[in-house]
Formats: C-alpha cells, structure tokens, sequence
C-alpha cells in the first residue's frame, strides 16, 4: 500500500527554532477529522542557569506560567517545539497516540538528553470509544549474553574487575531500545494517520535545524567530558574547539533526518534490523580508549518486543487512579503512597498563601506525604523488578496495595515524629534482598485529542546524555545501570532488581490516569493525565501533585508548580529550593516549612529540584467542556492546544 507523502509545511522561525505550521497530503488525505481547529500557545522557558544540585538532572531554574484553557485538543510536552509539533498533528485529526510518536521525534532533536529513539518508555493509553485503559512497555532489555554481573565484572571467570572507565561509560549500560517498538504497538492499536506522516516534522526539523534552548545548552556545557569521549557526539555537541555550543545556535542534524526517513518507510523493523541496527551495535563494541564493551548482538535487536501489559488501577477516595505495572515500580509506589494517605484527613493539610505557582505547602501536609512516600518506597526497594523474572508476592500487586495491608501501614505514621528509614512490611514471599538504585533523568509529556482519548507517557535515555554513545544521530541509552550491579545484599540474598539474560530492568517512571468514580462504584469518566521526568525522584513528584490536584484542589499550573517535596526511604525529606516559595539560604534555616520539619525529625534538603512534571485536567471552560493543561515552571515544557483566553 502506498502511504500518503506529508505535504508543504509552512516553516516559522521562533526563539525556540523551527515551528511546522499546517500542512495536508499531497496524494491522499485521512478521513476530515469531525471539528476545525487551530493550534495557539505562548511559548515559555526556564531560565537556563544550570544551577542547583539537588535533582537527578541539571536544575534550569524556575519561571512561573499561567495554566493553559482548551476546549478540544491539548499537549504538554517538556519543549515548544515538541508541543506545537504534537498539536499540529491532532488538528489534523490525528489520535493522541499519532500526536505522541510526532513529539517523541521532535523531542529526540530537542532534548536528546532526556530522550529519544536510542532509549526506552512507558505509556499509558485511555481509548474513550471503549473506555478502556491499556499500558504499553517500551523498557529496554539486557543482551541474551548477560548474567547476573554484567555490570560490576568485565568477565565472570577471567577478569573479575569493573568495566571501564564505568559501567556507566562502557558499552555493559546500553539496553535494547524499546521506544520505537512501544510507539508501533500504540499505532497499531490506536492510530489514525499514516505513520509516514507522523515522522516528517522531525525530519523537517533534523534538517532545517532549530536553535539550542537554554536547558539543552546548559546540560551540554555540564557534560563536555563526557561528550568528548565518542567522536560522533563530540562533533555534534561541541564547537571545533571543543568549547560547548550555546544557546541559539542553529543544530542541523542530517544523520536523524536520514535515520527518521528510513523508520519513517520502513517501520520500526527498519531500527531493529540493517543499518541502523549495525550501527548501533558498533557503537557498543567501540573500544575506544580500552572501554569495555557490550554484548548486546543484531539477534538482540531483532528479537526485541514491547509489552501490553494490564495497567495497575485502584481506587484513591472518590477516584480511580490507574499507572504503569512492572518493570517500573511508578505505578504500584504512587498508588501504595496514596494508599497509606488514604487513612489520613490530608485534606485539612492544604497550602497557605496560594498563588499561581502552588503557595506554600504546611508542615504536616508535606510531613504526611513524604511519610506515606518513605512506607511505598521500603516495599518498592524489596519487592518490585520485572515481573517476567521475579513475581511480586502473592503474585499479584492487590498483595501490597489492598485496603487493610496499607491501613496496617498508616498505623507506622506519626503526626509527631518522622519514621526516618522505613522497613518493608512482611508479606511472606521468598525471601528478597532490599535494594534501591539511583535513576536519573527522562521526559514526560501528556496529550488529549478530540475523539476524547489521552495518553500520559514517560520516556528516557536514563541518565543525562545516557550513555554518551552516538549513533545515526541519537544518544543510546545507559538504562541496564538501572539494574542492581551486585545481585545480592550485603547477607548474600538474592535482590529482587538483579541482572538477566533478556530482562528489564526496574524503572520509577509513573505516567498516570485519573478517572471519577461511577456511581455503580467502577471506573468512571476521564478526569486528568500527569507525569513527570525525574529518575527515582519521579513518584515523590508525582504523588505530590497529584495530592494538590485531587485532595488541595489545585489546578494543574498550581499543582505541577507547587514545591516539589517528598521523599524516598531515607530521613531526607526534599524541599525544593529552587521554588519562589521557599527561602533556601543557608540550607534553609530561615524557612518555616524546613524549620517543622526539622523539629518532627526529618533531615530536609533544599537542593534545587529538576521536575517536569506535566498535567491536562478535564474541567469546563468558558461554561462548556474542555480541558486546563499545566506545564512545570523548572523546565521549558508549554501546554499548546485550540486555546481560549481563560476559564
């Protein structure tokens, strides 16, 4: 079958780079889609200063935004060019699903420090026609040849020392990329245009070029070192004289053009298999400067699949929250977090002082959250991998999420005291080492289009620049340092998030759907869609928001902005210093929220926090159905859709 060619494009230059505006097919056009639509939006970005330590990615600042109003269409992704491209393809009539693929090739441009088709994802997907939800895994997987020291030995029998110069640095880190995989599985269930369309505003971009932001520009200049050690990434990244390029330089990037033109006919087989998949292989056998290299084959490329997998879905008050299963743990922490809440009058709790940007979070609401967050994080660490190697307990998540195991567990939380390090409870399975791995950064972006459905979607090269390896014009991943590099505790026993041969490794990656309840107690209509990037600080972020939007009544721009607070299970508690409402100086000591919580026992963190978290709330505006979309101040994101002036 011929797919129809994507026709003239009208190019406007931005602050941003190239914008792709309208557009129709030269020799065949989809179906009209049922309303007439125009995409509008104001463009807005962090302030790029690079500063801050306290997040898993470089901190930007924070410039605060208004919430964005839609009757019809909506995306929120973490750049403007990517928002606008992802737009553009839903006034064409084109699913959530078309517009996500669209963004998530722009985005690879970008952000590729984030993301892109050398790294892996996780989707949620609401089909509005069925009313069902569905999950799709795009994680990466380790190579057939690996076992359970990958990546803490370069040889089990022979050379029992770390890969060099890192695991991180070597080619052990690169995980067969899923992203593509994923992205076709949702075509094939849900998508309406022609899948050649969907990747011609990337190439259009690729080749015409778009200026560097702020963000991309200073995480470059944090990782010149790194980015030096493969040439391909060096001369794209970096001046001839190695200084970084900066911000407003116009990127071209013919070698993605090239790469996305070929997926583009050929379909994600033509990732998996040939050229790309050669060139791809080469870059993890580089030994350049005696690095150690992979063993991820063509065979592991070929053979890679993504998942459908069944979303997890409970009920949180008067809501139906609905996340991703295993491998990430997202899912099941922020719903057993809200689970542990649910015993809580957290309502009470709100912020004070509230403006645009969340006001100011009370002691014991953040008390309570990052508590609530320490009890699902301890369970998270011993029990969560993925699920194909090592079966949650009981089989099932219902074991650590149903009613009276977390009401058992609120019972661990005091109003007086912080618990510091919780233990996880004891839910008599085979017996499991506790672990915990730090992650890093990713992308997030969510998207609603006018059939009514919407997708939440999370997706990363792991670390910032991921492995630094560049291939065909697209960083590789570093996700198999996600795993546990040794695969028992200090006791010997066997960790949960231990390497194998084709297994996939432990993600906090958390895209989200929120329903109503229906009256018959099930399900009910779709209410909002939220994520966030953030490695292993993703599900406080997420949980946080998600208690402003639902529990605090914020909107989604106040909800995403609030300060970014919680915890993993540590006694650090985490206080965005970053947030116009937190006075940071001298480690806080001025502040009153980090004052209470210092006096309940918590060790408080006001490291600048690098979320991007990102919300489209279905709400009424202007007296008729439409939807208010947020997008995180501490990073460049923007909500684009048919935009009216306000509610």
């Amino acid at each position: 079958m011929k797919l129809p060619a994507f026709g003239r494009l009208l190019r406007v230059p931005t602050a941003f780079g190239l914008l792709l505006l309208g557009g129709c097919n030269d020799d065949g056009a989809p179906p009209p889609p049922p309303v007439a639509l125009q995409c509008s939006g104001t463009a807005v970005t962090g302030s790029g200063t690079g500063t801050g330590t306290g997040g898993p990615e470089i901190a930007t600042g924070f410039a605060s935004k208004d919430p964005a109003y839609t009757r019809t269409v909506m995306a929120v992704t973490a750049n403007p060019i990517a928002s606008r491209v992802a737009c553009d393809v839903l006034v064409k009539g084109g699913t959530a699903v078309d517009a996500a693929i669209a963004a998530q090739m722009a985005l690879n441009l970008v952000e590729p420090q984030s993301s892109g088709i050398g790294g892996g994802a996780f989707m949620l997907y609401y089909d509005a026609a069925t009313k069902q939800v569905q999950s799709y895994d795009g994680r990466e997987t380790a190579p057939a040849a690996a076992t359970v020291n990958y990546l803490r030995w370069i040889d089990d029998a022979t050379n029992q020392t770390t890969p060099r110069p890192t695991a991180r640095l070597s080619g052990r880190s690169i995980g067969t990329p899923g992203v593509l995989r994923l992205l076709e599985a949702a075509y094939q269930d849900h998508g309406r245009l022609p899948w050649r369309d969907l990747f011609q505003p990337g190439i259009e971009i690729a080749t015409k070029g778009f200026n560097i932001s702020p963000r991309m520009a200073a995480s470059i200049a944090a990782d010149v070192t790194n980015l030096s050690r493969d040439p391909d990434a060096k001369a794209y990244f970096l001046n001839a004289d190695g200084t970084p390029k900066a911000a407003g330089t116009l990127l071209q990037n013919p070698a993605l053009a090239s790469t996305f033109t070929t997926i583009a006919n050929g379909g994600a087989s033509a990732f998996y298999t040939g050229d790309i998949a050669q060139a791809i292989i080469d870059k993890v056998n580089d030994t350049t400067g005696g690095i150690t290299t992979g063993k991820t084959t063509l065979a592991d490329l070929a053979a890679y699949q993504a998942k459908r997998r069944d979303p997890i879905c409970t009920t949180y008050r008067a809501y139906y929250v609905c996340g991703m299963g295993p491998p990430s743990s997202g899912g099941i922490t922020v719903a057993s977090a809200l689970g542990v809440l649910e015993n809580f009058q957290i309502a009470q709790y709100a912020p004070t002082a509230l403006d645009r940007d969340g006001g100011k979070p009370t002691v014991l609401g953040v008390h309570l959250v990052s508590e609530a967050e320490r009890l699902a994080y301890a369970d998270r660490d011993k029990y969560i991998a993925d699920t194909d190697f090592v079966p949650l307990p009981g089989n099932s998540a219902n074991t650590l999420l149903n009613k009276p195991y977390l009401a058992t567990r609120s019972q661990l939380v005091s109003t007086t005291r912080s618990i510091g390090t919780a233990l996880p409870g004891d839910l008599g399975s085979v017996p499991l080492g506790v672990t915990s791995v730090e992650e890093h950064g990713t992308t997030h972006l969510v998207i609603v289009d006018q059939y009514g459905n919407a997708v939440s979607m999370t997706t990363t090269v792991e670390s910032s620049f991921g492995s630094y390896h560049f291939a065909r014009g697209f960083i590789l991943n570093n996700q198999l340092t996600d795993f546990s590099a040794t695969p028992t505790d200090a006791n010997g026993v066997p960790v949960a998030n231990r390497v194998a041969a084709n297994k996939r490794p432990r993600s906090s990656m958390a895209p989200t759907l929120v329903f109503s309840t229906a009256a018959n107690g099930t399900r009910g209509d779709f209410l909002l869609a939220t994520g966030s990037p953030g490695g292993s600080a993703i599900i406080w972020y997420v949980v946080k928001t998600l208690v402003g939007a639902l529990d605090w009544g914020l909107n989604p721009q106040q909800a995403v902005a609030m300060v970014d607070f919680g915890a993993a299970n540590s006694p650090t508690t985490n206080v965005g210093g970053e947030h116009p409402n937190v006075n940071a100086a001298n480690n806080g000591a001025a502040d009153p929220l980090v004052i209470g919580l210092r006096a309940l026992g918590h060790t408080v963190s006001v490291g600048a926090q690098s979320s991007g978290l990102s919300m489209i709330r279905r709400a009424p505006v202007a007296g008729l159905p439409g939807y208010v979309g947020g997008a995180d101040p501490r990073r460049e994101g923007v909500a684009i859709g048919d935009v009216v002036a306000g509610p």
